[in-house]
């Protein structure tokens, strides 16, 4: 993923959303709240759609 203050191009960013999805279904509770947060940041930097 391009981490240059570059936006992330739509299948970077379907990439990204694909992983955390991914992830998320085989997480516990605590994890799911760590990958809710990232999730809330890559959105605030443009980084998921």
């Amino acid at each position: 993923m391009n981490m240059q203050g570059n936006n992330a191009s739509a299948q970077d960013k379907q990439a990204a959303q694909n992983a955390i999805q991914a992830a998320y279904n085989e997480a516990t509770p605590e994890e799911k709240q760590q990958l809710q947060q990232l999730e809330n940041q890559l959105k605030q930097h443009n980084q998921l759609q």
